[in-house]
């Protein structure tokens, strides 16, 4: 009898334990929710608040120093990038440091976009997972997010001035931009 009565027991704790798991998923996936509907409101508030601003041009002198100026808002430190080489599938640029200690990787795609990439087997990006570092990146780097929220306000503006003059292709509006620091 006490044997039935331990078993119940503990089946029960692992059963109450399962459901108290499963409802703290739920809520971290609401939270997780909740923080990008904030965030793209708070994007999307500061683009209406810049009303004229949006009618005037954005004007760009040195592309790298302002990639640079990003760098330093997200790492807290000046990095002092060089040089920039922009490669394409997935879009990125990769500029290289002062010292070369390390390079750092722009990129509009998100590391959900880029791990939902390197899960397809027959993406035409699999031919060049050898060569591209995005898909080669260690688990320890830190993927950092830049916006309008933790730079400029006018952040997407220069951010689509400044990958045309780097890249030289036009992109439709995109409001946040990642960067990787890969020692």
């Amino acid at each position: 009898m006490e044997i039935i009565l331990a078993i119940v027991v503990a089946s029960a704790v692992i059963f109450f334990g399962a459901l108290i798991s499963m409802g703290n998923e739920r809520q971290r996936k609401s939270i997780d929710n909740l923080r990008d509907q904030f965030a793209q409101w708070a994007l999307r508030d500061l683009q209406i608040k810049k009303g004229e601003m949006l009618q005037h041009e954005v004007n760009i002198d040195d592309p790298l120093a302002w990639l640079n100026k990003v760098a330093i808002n997200v790492f807290k430190m000046d990095i002092h990038l060089q040089s920039a080489q922009t490669i394409k599938d997935p879009n990125r640029i990769i500029c290289n440091t002062s010292d070369i200690s390390c390079r750092v990787i722009f990129t509009p795609c998100s590391p959900k976009d880029i791990n939902s990439m390197k899960r397809l087997k027959t993406s035409q990006l699999n031919k060049y997972a050898d060569k591209n570092p995005l898909l080669t990146l260690p688990k320890n780097v830190l993927a950092k997010e830049c916006s309008a929220l933790n730079n400029s306000e006018l952040f997407d503006l220069e951010l689509s001035v400044v990958w045309k003059e780097l890249t030289g292709e036009e992109i439709s509006r995109f409001n946040l931009l990642w960067i990787d620091m890969i020692p």
